[in-house]
């Protein structure tokens, strides 16, 4: 399970992302990642739900990052930073699905993947004051 949803949330957070720097359609960008990436289909829904729900939420999300990392202006977080603490606070806030430690682990191990050499430094930090 966890595989599937780890695809997911790399969906989610490559779509997060090319909405943040080009401002495409979101569902645009799942259908191309969906194909360039095969999920199936609960963890295609899953990718959606949380884009959605980050998009939906994202004022309130942007909030509690500026509150908790008062030192970074979030306009100077680097964009894949801003997304994956975007998607970890809503699963921990507003989403309630997964445990809070499994949110804040996912988030680590993207930020490893995605980031830079201090992504998974900032983002655990962040999520720890969160």
């Amino acid at each position: 399970m966890a595989g599937k949803r780890r695809k997911a949330r790399i969906v989610a957070l490559k779509t997060l992302f090319e909405i943040d720097s080009v401002g495409h359609s979101p569902e645009h960008i799942l259908e191309r990642l969906r194909e360039e990436l095969p999920l199936p289909d609960d963890a295609a829904e899953f990718a959606r739900d949380l884009v959605h729900g980050v998009i939906e939420n994202r004022k309130r999300l942007d909030d509690i990052i500026r509150k908790n990392a008062p030192a970074w202006p979030l306009e100077q977080v680097a964009a894949i930073d801003r997304n994956i603490l975007r998607l970890a606070i809503y699963e921990i806030v507003i989403d309630n699905r997964v445990p809070m430690r499994a949110a804040i682990n996912e988030a680590i191990e993207l930020a490893k993947e995605f980031g830079g050499e201090a992504s998974p430094k900032f983002v655990n930090g962040v999520l720890g004051s969160v």
